[in-house]
């Protein structure tokens, strides 16, 4: 009860400060509660709310460290669109800043926009004929049916849901297999399971699910990092080491 009586207090305060929010669909206090938490070792990025007063040229910012709201510069930030989700008052923000000029933001990730479940779909890959089953081996040789073919063609939608707590579900694919997984002709490709997410240095970090047998180290968790390319109230793209991947939010 007093952890909820502060997240409200705490929220009231700075929403106070940077004026009023628009109008939003009332949710429980555990969902709006805001994260007071400090900066990861290392962690430069600036983390608050959009205040009013944003524009295409400007930035006013109200930093979860408190004090008076901070005015930055993101002429440059918006021409190179470095601006992630445009800005609406009340928004939660990380803010990159200039180290050579402390009034310019050199980019703003609106982690507010980010929240929710983006989706994907992905297409099956046939399977290597030496690895498969000697009754599917001889069915694939005999016919390649149009109901394979179809097959082929047939997407699954795959997601992941970025929680306001800063958990993370993902959606389709399989936890595990079955013995009649070995006797199709086709695979899917393996859904990644992560537990958390959070913000550094402007990147997303998406933990890796342990219990799914994700990580490789054991107990100490396995991380993914992702640049932001794209932000926008329907559209993420998010560029890993390895690949980049594209999103659609689901509308619920």
């Amino acid at each position: 009860m007093k952890k909820a009586f502060f997240f409200i207090f705490a929220t009231m305060l700075l929403m106070g400060a940077c004026g009023t929010k628009q109008e939003q669909p009332t949710t429980d206090v555990a969902d709006d509660a805001i994260s007071l938490k400090k900066n990861l070792p290392g962690d430069s990025a600036l983390y608050g709310l959009a205040c009013d007063g944003c524009t295409d040229s400007v930035l006013v910012f109200l930093s979860y460290s408190g004090g008076d709201p901070d005015t930055f510069d993101i002429i440059n930030a918006f021409q190179e669109h470095r601006i992630y989700g445009r800005p609406r008052i009340g928004d939660e923000l990380a803010v990159i800043v200039n180290p050579a000029d402390r009034d310019e933001a050199l980019s703003v990730v609106n982690m507010e926009m980010l929240k929710g479940e983006w989706c994907y779909q992905v297409l099956p890959q046939l399977r290597s004929v030496d690895s498969l089953h000697k009754r599917m081996q001889r069915r694939m040789i005999a016919r390649m049916s149009d109901s394979l073919r179809q097959l082929m063609i047939t997407p699954r939608e795959y997601s992941l849901r970025l929680k306001r707590d800063y958990t993370v579900t993902a959606r389709g694919g399989q936890r595990r297999r079955t013995t009649t997984d070995d006797m199709s002709p086709v695979a899917y490709p393996t859904l990644k399971r992560y537990t958390d997410w959070y913000f550094y240095n402007g990147m997303l970090i998406l933990k890796a699910d342990t219990v799914a047998g994700i990580s490789k180290e054991g107990d100490v968790p396995e991380t993914d990092t992702a640049q932001i390319r794209l932000l926008m109230p329907d559209s993420l793209i998010l560029e890993f080491s390895d690949h980049t991947q594209e999103y659609y939010r689901k509308i619920e």
